[in-house]
């Protein structure tokens, strides 16, 4: 039987691609991702808003796998940038290691959802076939040759990605985040009686802390994001962006583009004085998964940064049955809070001869490190003996 011919075209725009074409390659149900950060309509917004776009220094060039039928067979969100920034895996010393051997690193390809550290497929083929997922890195690798490009990356990729590129020839790394998973608790009590005696107690302190001068924490979603709401949810990010990153990425319009498009999608969890927000945090919500995201206040209220970020996530996930809490990278200190390590991955193509071998040598030592790490982290979280079972 003959192999159908496959034609990768590339896209400067996510709007030259249609919504259905898109979100019907993404895994989901009735044309609805999954992951929310896969959806055509999240990923339009941040270029509508130009939170993403060439002027920012992420530039699309999604990968779109054809037959030659013209059906649509895969997808690889893809772009071109000037920059290392929002990616949360730093790659700052090869591209400094490469320009100063007088190399141009800059610009790569990256596969990634813009400012979003959230494991979600890059390789979009709902059939699974494996030649169709190695033929959009085979296109990824090409365009980069097309352009002289030195290097290609996909961050935040399944386990699974990670193997099929391994063995196609990309170099694997790993790193850690921090999740917490819901077996089956009926309630925020019920996951407390899996911690540790002095941990439980600990937890049940910084939340009675974090509200003890009346403060009241509501769940917005849907019709209750006003602008109103978001003006004050915009407030509360740019003033942890302008302290932590110098120019927060996402502008205002984003966040009214995001609530038009898929309200029902966004949870706020808003601490109130009175009728007044005075901190809140952005979590987008998947068919199992609640990511966390944004976090921000006006006022220095002790601990309210661990409830709205860790504990109301805790809650609501159990509320509304969901397995899993994704509260973003890094954090030590969320281990103490019920959130256990999980690898991440990342896949890199490296065009060069020396800098593949040099960074192939790195990540050699640096996932054996990683492992040292999560062995080292297991031993730390704070579930009472023989509680916590393995997820990731």
């Amino acid at each position: 039987m003959t192999e159908p011919v496959l034609t990768a075209t590339v896209h400067e725009s996510t709007a030259s691609i249609p919504e259905e074409t898109w979100n019907g390659l993404v895994p989901g149900r009735s044309g609805v991702p999954d992951n929310p950060f896969l959806d055509h309509r999240f990923l339009l917004a941040l270029e509508r808003s130009g939170s993403a776009t060439a002027r920012t220094g992420w530039q699309p060039q999604h990968i779109l796998l054809t037959k030659d039928d013209g059906s649509a067979v895969g997808l690889m969100p893809l772009y071109a940038k000037s920059h290392s920034q929002g990616e949360y895996v730093f790659d700052y010393a090869w591209a400094d290691a490469y320009e100063r051997a007088g190399g141009a690193y800059y610009p790569k390809l990256q596969s990634a959802v813009p400012f979003t550290p959230v494991t979600a497929p890059k390789l979009l083929v709902p059939s699974g076939n494996p030649a169709e997922r190695r033929a959009l890195l085979q296109a990824a690798e090409a365009l980069a040759g097309r352009h002289g490009i030195a290097t290609v990356h996909a961050t935040f990729v399944p386990e699974d990605e990670a193997a099929l590129a391994s063995a196609t020839g990309w170099l694997h790394r790993t790193d850690t985040q921090f999740h917490w998973h819901n077996d089956g608790f009926s309630s925020f009590e019920g996951f407390l009686d899996t911690l540790a005696s002095r941990k439980r107690k600990m937890l049940r302190r910084e939340r009675r802390d974090a509200l003890e001068d009346g403060l009241e924490v509501k769940w917005l979603t849907g019709s209750d994001l006003t602008e109103a709401v978001w003006d004050a949810f915009y407030a509360f990010y740019m003033d942890t962006g302008s302290r932590k990153w110098g120019r927060p990425y996402l502008n205002r319009k984003f966040f009214s583009l995001l609530s038009e498009a898929m309200a029902d999608r966004v949870v706020l969890m808003f601490a109130y004085d009175g009728d007044e927000p005075i901190a809140g945090t952005l979590n987008l919500l998947g068919r199992d998964t609640l990511y966390g995201r944004y976090w921000g206040a006006t006022r220095d209220v002790p601990f309210l940064h661990f409830e709205l970020c860790y504990y109301q996530s805790i809650d609501y996930a159990i509320a509304h049955g969901l397995a899993r809490v994704e509260a973003g990278a890094q954090g030590e200190h969320k281990l103490a809070r019920g959130y256990a390590p999980a690898t991440t991955h990342s896949i890199h193509w490296i065009g060069h001869e020396g800098l593949r071998h040099a960074v192939d040598n790195f990540l050699d030592h640096e996932r054996a490190a990683v492992v040292r790490q999560q062995e080292m982290l297991d031993g730390l979280t704070p579930f009472r003996k023989g509680e916590r079972l393995d997820h990731d």
